[in-house]
């Protein structure tokens, strides 16, 4: 399978970026926006539409007088493409369409695989994916990798993995899975793209321009989006926050809680059955919400300060109705919002674990729509 090139200039993207964040917009309506003539918007449109990028829509005054408004709107046909991750124990796999739209989500439990295992396995449910939806043929866009930890330089190449992978870190990761895969893969700490994720299939999210994503899973991480653009830093290290919790003391992440349960005589070993495996062991859940709820106070002070959010949401493989219960403890607590501003309270996502898979999916789409990437 090959990886469909894009070449878009710079007028296409702001239209097609547009037209991705806020939503079918008119004819009129997008030359005003984009600051282009009729003629020019004319054209660009005219080319995205062959190109199978955008379509028109029914319009939206069917009983009016004079011509019909027609909205524009990003295809869902015009391509796919794939994003994995590997959890504690399970490697989720997600196929979105260009509209965002989520074609398949699936899970299953396989261990530690290393990468070249990884890739292998990959490489076979893509394949298999792909005629099961029938979308061989189709445009492919390209595979993303969520990944649990930073960057160990700009380029993306070597990866800080946590330990709970062996085989992962500080490897010729880009290039291991290139070769394995047979294509070029695009990588990305799972934080990033668990907050792409949730500002690309959230209408809510999306209105906001600033966007703080928490993500509690090997470790803990944060993914912040600036008026549609990771936040990067001078390495590729933003948002790198499990720093602030050592290593060899508690810390609030999926991990540490799995831990405790284990600790205490539950055998849970990965994050699949979760509901299942701890029946019983409600009050230990609810110390150790208690727990993380302080630890995570200042880390969401200092996001309320640095950036101002319009939005914080807490992301995790744990059930949703653990993080509902970690949020509602913060919002309830200490949180210093300015009296400036209205306070906002601290959301749980509803795409679960699923937002690193779905995210990684994304980065390729993202990457030939935004007029600069990173």
């Amino acid at each position: 399978m090959k990886i469909a090139r894009l070449k878009l200039s710079s007028e296409e993207k702001r239209l097609l970026w547009h037209l991705r964040t806020k939503g079918p917009t008119p004819r009129t309506e997008l030359s005003l926006a984009l600051q282009v003539s009729n003629s020019a918007l004319t054209k660009l449109s005219r080319n995205l539409i062959s190109l199978g990028l955008v379509e028109e829509q029914a319009s939206t005054d069917a009983g009016g007088r004079g011509r019909p408004i027609v909205p524009l709107a990003i295809s869902a046909n015009g391509g796919f493409a794939v994003g994995a991750t590997v959890h504690k124990g399970v490697l989720e796999i997600a196929l979105v369409d260009y509209a965002g739209g989520i074609i398949s989500l699936t899970s299953e439990e396989v261990g530690a695989p290393d990468p070249l295992a990884f890739a292998r396995l990959l490489e076979q449910r893509i394949t298999e994916l792909s005629v099961r939806h029938k979308l061989l043929g189709g445009r492919f866009l390209g595979v993303g990798v969520g990944l649990p930890g930073p960057p160990r330089g700009r380029d993306g190449d070597r990866w800080n993995i946590v330990n709970d992978l062996p085989g992962w870190r500080n490897v010729p990761l880009r290039q291991i899975l290139d070769e394995a895969l047979g294509l070029p893969t695009m990588l990305e700490n799972d934080a990033n793209v668990s907050a792409l994720a949730e500002y690309y299939l959230n209408d809510t999210v999306r209105r906001s321009s600033t966007v703080v994503v928490l993500l509690l899973g090997y470790g803990i991480g944060a993914g912040v989006i600036e008026d549609g653009r990771l936040l990067k830093g001078e390495f590729g290290g933003f948002g790198d926050i499990g720093g602030l919790y050592p290593m060899d003391q508690p810390r609030p992440t999926t991990m540490d809680l799995m831990s405790v349960l284990r600790a205490a005589g539950c055998a849970i070993e990965s994050v699949a059955n979760f509901d299942e495996v701890t029946v019983g062991q409600e009050a230990l859940i609810e110390h150790w919400l208690e727990r993380a709820a302080g630890q995570l106070e200042s880390v969401v002070n200092s996001a309320i300060s640095w950036f101002d959010p319009g939005e914080i949401i807490f992301s995790s493989p744990l059930p949703e109705s653990i993080m509902v219960r970690l949020a509602a403890r913060l919002n309830r607590g200490q949180l210093r919002w300015p009296e400036h501003r209205p306070a906002s309270d601290i959301r749980v996502s509803r795409l679960g674990g699923s937002s690193i898979a779905l995210g990684a999916a994304l980065l390729p789409i993202h990457a030939s729509t935004a007029v600069a990437f990173w």
